[in-house]
């Protein structure tokens, strides 16, 4: 299998040109290559398949081998990787996904995508604002907010000593998210920067998770603590995240990279 390492900000995942390549079962694939010490090492896969309603199709998988529907910083390289080799020369650019078709802005130098800005939608709150819960033993508060996929965002007064590898799992599959959730740790820096870290559905911690951002963005502003216009401030990097009340639709501005091609062997099963 051919493939392109790329992130978003340090959100990695392993793509593959399905324009080209063929992939027989992309959830085994996406828990092949996605461990860090074993396999290529990525938060998950991500195809960029034709589509019929798009110039473009992106079709994800987490680390764990679940499909999502949508991810902000792995749509970024898509639109990246589409431009820059060819498979769709456009800006703006359509790209489909589980949850919907997104548009894509770029900002090219010398022929290369460096910046992506992504219309996101609307989000949608799914939540009190805010409800209580209990995890563990200890009562939270959260803003549920779905940007495609579900969130569920917890502002504190210190986000840098939580043990994510811990309790992660307790916030992601609490009965309270029957399919699971991703789950953002907000601590407000200022009504234009938020610090942000994400226990992402399947996946984990991340560096950084696009829709996560958008979610949190929209939470701080539904909450009061922040204007519409946010710098979303991540292990991985800066995301610049615009919620336009009269369209309501939220956008994303961010850089994508391309780290490096590869070619990789993956078994017809695990129990191969």
């Amino acid at each position: 299998m051919k493939f392109t390492k790329m992130h978003g900000i340090g959100n990695d995942y392993v793509y593959v040109n399905c324009f080209e390549e063929r992939v027989e079962d992309p959830s085994w694939a996406a828990r092949y290559v996605s461990p860090r010490r074993t396999g290529v090492g990525s938060d998950g896969l991500i195809l960029i398949a034709p589509s019929k309603i798009a110039d473009c199709r992106m079709i994800m998988y987490n680390a764990d081998g679940s499909e999502g529907a949508m991810c902000g910083n792995g749509i970024r390289c898509v639109g990246k990787y589409a431009y820059d080799h060819g498979i769709a020369v456009k800006n703006p650019m359509t790209v489909e996904t589980g949850a919907g078709v997104k548009t894509l802005a770029f900002t090219v130098e010398e022929g290369k995508v460096r910046t992506v800005t992504v219309d996101m939608g609307i989000p949608e709150q799914t939540s009190r604002l805010p409800e209580p819960i209990t995890v563990g033993e200890k009562d939270y508060e959260f803003v549920g907010i779905s940007m495609g996929n579900p969130h569920a965002v917890y502002f504190m007064e210190e986000i840098k000593s939580l043990d994510l590898e811990e309790i992660g799992p307790a916030f992601e599959c609490h009965k309270r998210f029957p399919h699971r959730t991703n789950t953002e740790f907000i601590r407000v820096l200022g009504r234009d920067v938020i610090e942000m870290r994400v226990w992402e559905r399947g996946s984990g911690e991340t560096h950084a998770c696009g829709t996560g951002a958008a979610a949190s963005a929209v939470a701080a502003v539904l909450m009061g603590y922040a204007d519409d216009r946010v710098e979303v401030r991540l292990l991985g990097g800066n995301l610049d995240i615009y919620w336009n009340r009269e369209t309501g639709h939220v956008f994303m501005t961010g850089p994508a990279e391309e780290v490096f091609q590869g070619e990789i062997d993956v078994p017809v099963s695990e129990h191969v």
